[in-house]
């Protein structure tokens, strides 16, 4: 989905593909005065759901819980795409080991994994929110041609697309 007089959105594979690999993102929630409160998040995503990791006291956590309407902000800088999700968030304790292991993966050897896991959470009162899209709006601005074709005209070396 796209809005009117935007940048060409991703096409449905290459979206999956852009959750899938991208890892980071902003996640805003609805402050109580209802200004917005914006958190950098890291994030793990499969069809249908997108998991964040929080420590259990954070600002955003006592926002979902009064208000669970979120906007997640998933952006790469170059090239410039995305996507808009607007969704809603649970917060639940369940299943924290297995996504905190799965956080830890990359950087913790197989045979200390668990161990390594099961510590971080015995200092830290983490839990899952889960946002479960509503609309998703996606952006891509390497296929706008119009940068490249003034680029182009004018010998013009843009490196953000």
């Amino acid at each position: 989905m796209s809005y009117p007089n935007q940048f060409p959105p991703l096409t449905k594979e290459e979206l999956e593909t852009f959750l899938t690999n991208t890892g980071s993102a902003t996640l805003c929630t609805h402050n109580r005065d209802g200004s917005i409160h914006a958190a950098p998040v890291g994030y793990f995503y499969s069809p249908g759901k997108i998991e964040i990791i929080s420590h259990a006291s954070t600002r955003k956590n006592r926002n979902i819980k009064r208000n669970n309407q979120v906007t997640l902000l998933i952006d790469t800088k170059k090239p410039i795409k995305g996507a808009l999700i607007y969704g809603e968030a649970s917060i639940s304790r369940d299943n924290v080991l297995p996504l905190i292991m799965k956080m830890f993966e990359h950087m913790t050897p197989d045979d200390k994994l668990e161990t390594v896991s099961r510590e971080y959470l015995s200092v830290v009162d983490c839990v899952i929110i889960s946002v479960i899209p509503k609309r998703i709006v996606s952006f891509d601005y390497e296929k706008y041609d119009v940068f490249k074709k003034i680029a182009d005209k004018h010998d013009l070396k843009w490196d953000w697309f």
